[in-house]
């Protein structure tokens, strides 16, 4: 069992958005049985709420339903339970190193490290733009996770 874990600031917008994402494509690739996906924000602003409702908007419209998603701040049990633990940006990641264990830190990285198309590294935050921004998420995070599951492939296909 792989586990994948998508963080961004307040688990409302990039994140979930890369949860729904991924989540489609391991699906379509018949290794929902095989990994596990989540997401989670560094700060508890959106605990228990859902994914904003233009991060919805737009991934509904290319046929990711993230309804279902509800908000969560990063646990210190998840360093230890996850796999992958993916920052949106730079000041997530640099929020997830100086809480996670130096045993776990090789888990951290950035979600846009796996991008194909993009050099940029940073998802940038769409929730105080308009939805433009949430379009732009959804493509870089489309080619990220594409690029990250070929990467957990390749790797389960070496460890066997």
């Amino acid at each position: 069992m792989i586990k994948v874990l998508f963080v961004c600031m307040g688990n409302i917008c990039r994140s979930p958005t890369a949860e729904g994402v991924f989540r489609r494509q391991v699906v379509a690739a018949g290794l929902s049985d095989m990994i596990v996906i989540d997401s989670a924000g560094t700060h508890d602003y959106h605990i228990g709420k859902p994914p904003d409702s233009r991060a919805q908007q737009a991934a509904l419209k290319r046929g990711y339903d993230l309804s279902g998603l509800r908000g969560r701040q990063v646990a210190p049990m998840d360093f230890q339970e996850f796999d992958y633990i993916l920052a949106m940006d730079a000041d997530n990641l640099s929020y997830l190193r100086k809480n996670c264990p130096q045993q776990q830190q090789h888990k951290l990285n950035l979600l846009m490290e796996f991008s194909g198309n993009f050099s940029q590294l940073k998802v940038p935050d769409p929730y105080y733009g308009g939805a433009q921004g949430f379009e732009n998420v959804l493509d870089m995070v489309e080619d990220a996770a594409t690029g990250l599951l070929q990467k957990i492939l390749s790797r389960k296909s070496v460890d066997g």
